[in-house]
C-alpha cells in the first residue's frame, strides 16, 4: 500500500499520521509539500493530517482547500482513491467539497482537549472495516471549530445511505455536533473525515491503542483491493 500525507504550513500531526500509516503497513509515506500541483504516482491513499493549517485564519481549512495540491486530490478522490482527512483534515475536506457539512466553533466557545469515547456506527467501509459496528472506542480530540451541522436533508441522507463512520457516545459529545457525528464517509466510502485523532492512539505509550485498528483494517482493504 502507497500512502502520501498532506503537509500544511501549521500542519502538527503530519508526522504522528506518517508513523501510524508506516506501522499498519511497512512503508513509509511520501510527505507532500501543500504548493506541489501534482502527487505521487500510484497512490492507494492520500492522509490530511490535524493542525492549524494557515493559522486557521479565515475558516479552519479554508486556506488549505485552495492549495495547489487539494486540486490533485479532489481528482484522485474522483478517480476513486482513498482519502483520510483527521481534525483540521476533516475541515479541509469539507472546505474543499469533498464531503458535506460545516464544522463549526464548539458549543462551549473552548479548544477541547481530551479523550473521548466513540461508538463505530458503521463497520462497511475501508476505515472502519477493522471494527464491529457498535463497538465503543476512545480516541483523543484536540479542536476548536469541531462542531459538525448539516442541512436537515444532509443528516438524514447520511443516515440512509450508512455515511456516519463514527458517532460520540451518549454524553461524550464535546463540542455539540449534530447527531453526535464524529465522522463521516463520502457516497463511494472511499473518503473518510473525523475530528478525533486515531493516530493518537496507536500505541500503548500514547495512552490506548483503540485507533490502530483504523489504520490496520484499511491496509488491510487496500492491499486486498
Amino acid at each position: 500500500m502507497k500512502s502520501a500525507v498532506i503537509v500544511f504550513p501549521g500542519s502538527n500531526c503530519d508526522r504522528d499520521m506518517a508513523v501510524a500509516l508506516e506501522r499498519a503497513t511497512g512503508r513509509r509515506p511520501a510527505m507532500v509539500w501543500h504548493k506541489d500541483a501534482a502527487l505521487p504516482p500510484g497512490l492507494d491513499l492520500v492522509a490530511l493530517p490535524g493542525g492549524f493549517s494557515f493559522g486557521d485564519y479565515l475558516r479552519c481549512g479554508a486556506i488549505a482547500a485552495r492549495s495547489p495540491i487539494m486540486r490533485a486530490v479532489a481528482d484522485f478522490a474522483a478517480r476513486g482513491g482513498h482519502v483520510l482527512g483527521v481534525c483540521n483534515g476533516f475541515q479541509v475536506l469539507i472546505e474543499a467539497g469533498l464531503l458535506p457539512g460545516a464544522l463549526m466553533r464548539n458549543a462551549g466557545l473552548k479548544f477541547v482537549c481530551l479523550d473521548v469515547a466513540l461508538n463505530v456506527v458503521t463497520a462497511d467501509s475501508p476505515f472502519t472495516r477493522g471494527y464491529e459496528a457498535g463497538a465503543r472506542i476512545v480516541i483523543p480530540v484536540a479542536h476548536h471549530d469541531g462542531c459538525y451541522v448539516a442541512p436537515p436533508e444532509t443528516l438524514a441522507r447520511l443516515r440512509d445511505e450508512d455515511r456516519i463512520a463514527f458517532a460520540y457516545a451518549p454524553g461524550d459529545n464535546p463540542n455539540g455536533s449534530a447527531e453526535d457525528i464524529a465522522g463521516i464517509l463520502s457516497a463511494n466510502r472511499r473518503t473518510l473525515g473525523m475530528m478525533p485523532h486515531p493516530e493518537r492512539a496507536n500505541d500503548p505509550l500514547l495512552g490506548g491503542t483503540d485507533g490502530a485498528a483504523l489504520f490496520e483494517g484499511l491496509a488491510g482493504a487496500l492491499m486486498d483491493a
